[in-house]
């Protein structure tokens, strides 16, 4: 059978998809003596055959019996499911009828609990119509008689019970009721407003005889009557409470000037004790007429001090200013304490959200210890920051009026950090540039911390005092003295070099005698520089927190106007400027060797020894400057790697201009050179932990551009050393080994060789020749395509010489 048609499993060989008659009966006899038994096998195989037929003629006859009993259950099932619908349907009739029968018991009983709530509904509706006409007579006699205790409890159980009454407005009774109740509230408001005038006159003293509890009752009553009642109870007594006030301290009198405003503070906490003694009981808690009254004293207070100050400008002195600041900041202070603020013109009391904890240099204790040591936490820098909420709900409530006079304060410390200035300046001179000293080398310098913490101190007392315009004009003095301290104490002290606007004055090295020294920079010079740079590194940081506490501290719709990336990028030029006086010295010092290496007679050496004494000169200069540069810069490791690569940048170039200047050089010449070359590289590879007793790995792109150079340099002299005959071999050997396109360059090349100027020009003819063609599309300088292979033995003889230079070196 195929497999398709397999039902069950089996190991039999008859029932094996690939059958094979043949093969079967030579498995059965397998040899002639087998065949012996042929009859017995033929037996096997008919009782089987028998027995297959049995079990398919059981299996036929069993499958003629099921299609008709299956019809015979499906028939059943019908039967079933008839009978069963036929219960759910006299189950739903039923279900029908017994809902029927419930409606018609409960009708009576839903026809009572209706009547029944309506029935209640109308009780308490009469009831409270007759409290309220009863309420409403004893109102209207409570008020003639002023029994404002009374009324006060009476008048809020009658507008309770008059709100029940809103739907039956349209019943005249309940109307004429309403309007009764609103007549008896205006007469209690006008009643009630006549009283207090009368004790509390607009004009004259106060009632010496004090609150009378009638009074005390009759603002009960005003919290329940329109508010407008109790806002014009609270302005009438505030105003006459401070009519006195205005008296005392009034623009032409000698005690409104600011020189005597605590006398303006204590007058109104006399004030406010003397109220707390003698009106303290009669005004509810809730109304908190004691803070009332202080935030109108501010108000007034501010509008006073504002006219008088505008009348009197000229006269305000710095200190005068701060003094009154100061005195006008401690009231504030002291109302926040006592008061909550919920009075003010917001109407609620914002409590103080605690701002998050910060490492900023300029968020340390600002009320206090604001002369400490600003430390620098770079880690915060990226973290953002939210603006400090203040926790005084009163600040500027009175001070604010000095913010259009802080022009005066603003000017004082212009003219402070002026002469603060001048003094590091003059410090500077006659105390001299910092001792050299290894151990705690690259410090910074001590004006620089006097410096921020005064800023520190300036911009945590002028946010104190304003927070808008003034800041502004603070941050502007602010980028002015960052850049006189820029120029004037940095810039303005590193140390002047003897070179030209273009470099270094080569020509006045080349007049030196072969051994002599060039003027370099002391110790002292060196450690100034680093010194310097440490200081500039440190104002770029602290200038960058200081921006971003700027920002924090101003108005945020100010925060845009204050940028101090110029001020940065003045630091950033004196970093630079460091750095490159540091590579100017070093290379000026290595100056002097390079020209003894171009003046030797490189064709008449006549064998590969040591390194040369103008390597040796140039490895001592280096160990003598780059580990004192390297222990000055420690603090600030980032810059010390940029002093290497700018070295490296200067150095090479220089190095393989001097190299073209070596001519004629022979065979051995050119070894030696190769020598020198390759021992200067590893050298200058060691460059950043040379002389240091940790010795860690070169950034890789200070090695990369090392390796780089060295390597050209190194090609160079390859290319000097091989032979230039024949010329094509020559010509690609050159090309392969420096991918130079330049005539130029070739032209240096041949002139170390020392060819005459007639092989010359015909090695120039073939070099154009033999230029690869640029890529279309491309430039020149892109990567070389040789036109003509270099041959083999050629190549293997550079190989050879390679080897043969590295076993000697």
């Amino acid at each position: 059978f195929p497999p398709s048609l397999q039902v069950f499993p089996s190991q039999d060989p008859l029932d094996r998809a690939d059958f094979n008659a043949v093969e079967y009966i030579n498995a059965l006899f397998p040899t002639e003596q087998s065949l012996a038994n042929i009859d017995e096998v033929v037996n096997k195989i008919r009782l089987k055959i028998r027995r297959l037929d049995d079990n398919i003629r059981t299996v036929v006859r069993g499958q003629t019996n099921v299609g008709q009993d299956g019809r015979q259950a499906l028939e059943e099932a019908q039967k079933a499911i008839q009978q069963l619908f036929g219960k759910i349907k006299d189950i739903k009739d039923k279900a029908e009828k017994s809902e029927q029968m419930v409606k018609e018991i409960t009708r009576d009983i839903k026809q009572l609990d209706h009547a029944k709530r309506h029935l209640t509904t109308s009780i308490t509706t009469l009831n409270h119509l007759h409290m309220l006409a009863g309420g409403v007579d004893s109102l209207e006699a409570m008020t003639r008689r002023r029994q404002y205790g009374e009324v006060a409890n009476l008048l809020q159980g009658v507008v309770n019970v008059l709100e029940h009454f809103n739907k039956y407005m349209g019943i005249p009774q309940i109307r004429q009721l309403s309007e009764r109740v609103k007549a008896a509230q205006n007469e209690l408001g006008q009643q009630i407003l006549a009283d207090f005038e009368e004790a509390f006159p607009s004009q004259g003293t106060k009632r010496t005889g004090g609150p009378s509890n009638v009074l005390r009752d009759a603002c009960l009553v005003a919290n329940v009557l329109d508010p407008r009642i109790k806002q014009e109870i609270i302005k009438k007594f505030i105003k006459q409470h401070l009519s006195e006030y205005l008296v005392l301290f009034q623009e032409n009198q000698d005690v409104a000037w600011l020189d005597k405003i605590d006398r303006r503070y204590a007058w109104i906490k006399r004030q406010l004790v003397d109220y707390e003694e003698k009106y303290g009981r009669m005004f509810p808690p809730e109304w908190c007429m004691t803070e009332r009254i202080a935030v109108e004293f501010c108000h007034v207070t501010r509008a006073e001090l504002a006219k008088i100050m505008r009348t009197r400008a000229k006269e305000i002195e710095v200190k005068l200013l701060l003094f009154a600041i100061q005195r006008t900041t401690n009231f504030e202070g002291l109302l926040a304490k006592r008061f909550s603020g919920c009075t003010l013109a917001d109407g609620t009391a914002k409590k103080p959200e605690v701002p998050p904890p910060s490492t900023n240099p300029f968020l340390e204790d600002e009320t206090g210890a604001e002369t400490d040591e600003i430390v620098i936490e770079k880690s915060d820098t990226d973290k953002p920051k939210k603006p400090k909420v203040p926790d005084n709900p009163f600040h500027g409530i009175v001070s604010k009026c000095f913010e259009p006079h802080l022009y005066v304060y603003i000017e004082s410390q212009d003219k402070n950090l002026g002469e603060l200035i001048d003094r590091f300046v003059a410090d500077f001179k006659a105390q001299g540039p910092p001792k050299p000293n290894v151990d705690e080398g690259g410090a910074v310098l001590p004006s620089c911390a006097d410096l921020f913490v005064y800023y520190k101190k300036c911009m945590v007392q002028c946010s104190q005092l304003s927070t808008g315009e003034p800041m502004i004009a603070l941050t502007t003095i602010f980028q002015k003295y960052l850049r006189e301290y820029a120029w004037k104490i940095l810039s303005g002290n590193l140390p002047k070099t003897t070179s030209s606007s273009g470099g270094l004055t080569i020509t006045s090295l080349l007049k030196e005698k072969e051994g002599s020294e060039v003027a370099k920079f002391t110790l002292e010079e060196l450690c100034l520089i680093c010194s310097i740079l440490s200081t500039a590194e440190y104002c770029l940081a602290t200038t960058q927190q200081l921006e971003e506490k700027l920002k924090e501290k101003v108005d945020a719709s100010l925060v845009e106007r204050i940028n101090l990336t110029g001020e940065m990028d003045t630091f950033s030029i004196v970093i630079s400027n460091s750095i490159q006086l540091l590579v100017q010295d070093l290379d000026a010092a290595c100056d002097p060797a390079l020209t003894a290496m171009s003046k030797m007679q490189w064709q008449n050496v006549e064998h590969v020894g040591d390194q040369s004494p103008y390597v040796t000169s140039v490895i001592l200069h280096i160990k003598q400057n780059v580990p004192i540069i390297r222990d000055n810069l420690a603090s600030t490791r980032k810059y010390f790697t940029q002093f290497c690569i700018k070295f490296a940048n200067s150095f090479i170039p220089k190095f393989i201009n001097h190299l073209f200047k070596c001519k004629p050089i022979s065979m051995v010449g050119a070894e030696q050179l190769l020598l020198d070359t390759h021992s200067l590289k590893m050298v200058l590879l060691d460059l950043p932990s040379i002389g240091s007793q940790v010795v860690r790995k070169a950034p890789a792109s200070y090695t990369k551009i090392v390796v780089k150079g060295m390597t050209r340099a190194e090609m160079i002299l390859k290319v000097v050393m091989a032979p230039h005959e024949p010329p094509v071999v020559f010509v690609d050997n050159y090309i392969k080994l420096l991918a130079d396109c330049s005539t130029d360059t070739f032209q240096k090349i041949l002139d170390m060789k020392g060819l005459k100027r007639s092989e010359q020009s015909s090695m120039l003819d073939l070099f154009r020749l033999r230029l690869p063609a640029p890529p279309p599309g491309g430039d020149n300088t892109g990567s070389l395509s040789l036109s003509a292979p270099t041959p083999e033995q050629e190549s293997s003889r550079i190989r050879k010489l390679e080897k043969l230079i590295k076993k000697r070196l």
